[in-house]
């Protein structure tokens, strides 16, 4: 069966790869089955960084979800994109022998490109089919366009200044109305519920060719070093929306239109964490480990879902995680397999 968008074999786009630290040089990992364009390491066992390695800033060069750090260079971290995977070095993403990692991949265009749309020139990767791209730009400290390649509006948005020591801000279209006047964002790297009052304009416009950022320091720091990873949505494969926890075991379930191989949510309108989960770190329902961008923990065990073949459905009274009666979160989720066929019909549940 065809699925929409071309996206037959998600896969081939996005996946989950588990493995276990040797701590030895130049370690190959390999089984992603493509070469990834963004690699988000997480060590499973102890409380250290998350680690987001790209290819358009290059290896070495690591941000962490958990932390306002600026761009670190790390010569004994991801060292290398490969064909199938990438390679480590002693220390970041392959310390402590033993130790359980989660890496998770995306293809973007495997290279760059010069985009001019808009009134930044900003560097691209991009994968239109797969609705995500890598930009990278110069940071101008006005209000300015950026164009991000994917000829489809973007519903999710996570920019990182590199180079100042301030937060990850992120735009989710489902609680975040872009304009020229709008002040409203989330942090990646906190608890906070979503900030109405900035000091400054943020994201200020989404079309189908650019976005806008607005005069925050945090978003478009004059000089600065800037990089954003955006996502539009394709139906069957990717989903950025927002649910209304019930406060019940027998929780909300969230319609997605494809199996969940991938799921981040977060409170927004409360505090809370940000809870990850995937299809490989455990194969059955109720899917209860749960690592937190936001925080260097170990996994954890104390928040569940399941993971269906159209969605996920809560299954825990938390707070946190999606179990808040009244609460609103929002989430990003990557399918395992797609639901829906290439004309847009839902297909029969595998």
């Amino acid at each position: 069966m065809s699925y929409t968008n071309g996206l037959d074999k998600p896969s081939d786009y996005f996946n989950t790869l588990l493995y276990t630290a040797d701590q030895q040089a130049n370690r190959v990992i390999s089984g992603v089955g493509f070469q990834p364009d963004w690699v988000w390491l997480k060590n499973r066992n102890q409380a250290v960084t998350h680690d987001l390695y790209d290819a358009v800033r290059g290896a070495t060069k690591a941000l962490h979800s958990n932390s306002n750090s600026a761009e670190t260079n790390q010569p004994d971290g991801l060292i290398a994109f490969n064909s199938d995977g990438f390679t480590v070095d002693t220390s970041w993403g392959n310390y402590a022998t033993g130790n359980g990692y989660v890496s998770w991949n995306w293809l973007g265009g495997n290279g760059t490109a010069s985009n001019s749309n808009g009134s930044i020139t900003s560097t691209v990767s991009a994968n239109a089919t797969a609705g995500f791209s890598i930009v990278k730009w110069t940071g101008s400290g006005s209000s300015a366009t950026l164009g991000h390649g994917l000829g489809a509006t973007p519903k999710l948005i996570i920019v990182k200044n590199r180079t100042d020591t301030v937060n990850w801000f992120l735009y989710n279209h489902s609680v975040i109305t872009p304009s020229s006047t709008n002040k409203i964002f989330m942090t990646l790297n906190d608890s906070r519920a979503i900030e109405s009052n900035g000091t400054a304009t943020t994201f200020t416009s989404v079309s189908d060719t650019t976005f806008g950022v607005g005069t925050d320091n945090i978003i478009n720091g004059s000089s600065d070093n800037m990089i954003a990873y955006v996502f539009a949505e394709k139906k069957g494969y990717s989903k950025f929306d927002k649910f209304i926890g019930n406060g019940n075991a027998d929780g909300t379930f969230i319609y997605t239109g494809f199996k969940p191989a991938w799921i981040v949510m977060k409170a927004s309108s409360t505090t809370g964490n940000w809870g990850m989960f995937d299809n490989k770190r455990t194969g059955y329902n109720v899917k209860n480990y749960n690592l937190r961008a936001d925080q260097t923990n170990t996994e954890g065990t104390d928040d569940a879902i399941d993971i269906l073949s159209n969605g996920f459905k809560i299954r825990s009274t938390s707070g946190g995680f999606g179990g808040g009666s009244g609460t609103t979160y929002i989430y990003m989720a990557f399918a395992e397999n797609p639901f829906v066929t290439s004309t847009g019909i839902p297909s029969l549940a595998r």
